[in-house]
């Protein structure tokens, strides 16, 4: 039903239904308002089905077979791929070390952008100096940010790393990236200088949408600068926080440039993440199935701690509320 709307023009027809239009007029606003939606969404729909939901599925069924590196001569093997790779002590060393790198890397990154964040919002001269020295390098590419910490930081006897320890009186001539005691905490420092811009810009956006007047009202009580920041800036970053742990992890858990850069997963595979180990499986061993399958249980590995960090800010958040 239309109603008949009187203009300058004349009488004009509009498909807005009279006051007293039924249960049909509103199902048709409906139907009309669903389908100029769908109209609206279908490009990401499609682009998201192709670039995400078929490679996901094809994936999977690719794990089921033997397929080679040219996706031919492969035959229906089931979970036979699955049992071998939890079986693969190359697999769990290789989860082992992305589990320790990102124990590693996580706290200061966390710590880091937290304590950077801070001084820039409290820093009254060239604060934009400090912003900038801060992020820049996170707009490096991680191939720039590996070669310079390959050759210019951490070369032995001659790279930075070792004149600033010869500098204080040290012993220089580490092996940074060829001992194994130190390789992967060097593969961490690279990855916290190169990484902390984008946890410090966060924790900044989160300072400056603060509420100005609960600090007055706490410096009129006697609150001093510690007493602020224990009692006030730290539990209203709570949320911050819980989101920078969850991204932090989830990228420390993807790991692969630098480490492939600067160590090559040496020395003795020592470093080797899971991507690392998978792209050998899949482009040096040729085993496009068995990869699929180890990368598919690192995919069920990065969506239980997902859940579980989901879990726990909840909880976080409902305790703070």
């Amino acid at each position: 039903m239309t109603t008949s709307v009187t203009g300058p023009a004349g009488p004009t027809s509009t498909d807005r239904p009279a006051p007293g239009a039924g249960p049909a007029g509103r199902a048709g606003i409906r139907r009309r308002w669903t389908e100029h939606g769908l109209l609206f969404i279908a490009p990401f729909l499609l682009t998201y089905a192709l670039f995400l939901l078929w490679p996901l599925a094809s994936g999977v069924g690719m794990s089921l077979r033997s397929d080679n590196i040219t996706g031919s001569g492969g035959v229906y093997v089931g979970l036979d791929n699955y049992a071998e790779a939890l079986g693969d002590p190359d697999v769990w060393s290789s989860m082992g070390n992305t589990v320790w790198f990102t124990v590693l890397s996580t706290v200061p990154l966390v710590l880091c952008g937290l304590v950077f964040a801070l001084l820039a919002h409290h820093l009254r001269f060239v604060r934009w100096l400090w912003r900038l020295a801060w992020f820049t390098p996170f707009l490096m590419p991680s191939g720039v940010v590996g070669l310079l910490f390959l050759w210019v930081i951490f070369p032995s006897d001659f790279g930075f790393a070792d004149q600033l320890l010869a500098s204080f009186g040290l012993r220089p001539g580490i092996g940074w990236l060829t001992d194994e005691r130190y390789a992967m905490l060097s593969v961490v420092a690279a990855t916290v200088w190169w990484t902390v811009g984008f946890n410090f810009l966060l924790y900044l956006a989160a300072l400056q949408s603060l509420p100005r007047y609960v600090y007055e009202a706490a410096e009129l009580d006697g609150a001093g600068a510690a007493r602020r920041l224990w009692h006030i800036t730290l539990p209203m970053l709570r949320r911050t926080t819980g989101v920078v742990l969850i991204l932090q992890v989830l990228a420390s858990l993807k790991i692969f440039d630098q480490v492939y850069i600067m160590t090559g997963g040496g020395p003795d595979d020592s470093t080797r993440p899971i991507l690392q180990y998978v792209y050998q499986a899949g482009f040096t061993g040729y085993r496009i199935g068995y990869a699929s399958a180890v990368s598919y249980l690192f995919f069920a590995l990065i969506v239980v701690v997902s859940l579980v960090q989901l879990r726990l800010s909840r909880r976080g958040g409902e305790e703070s509320s």
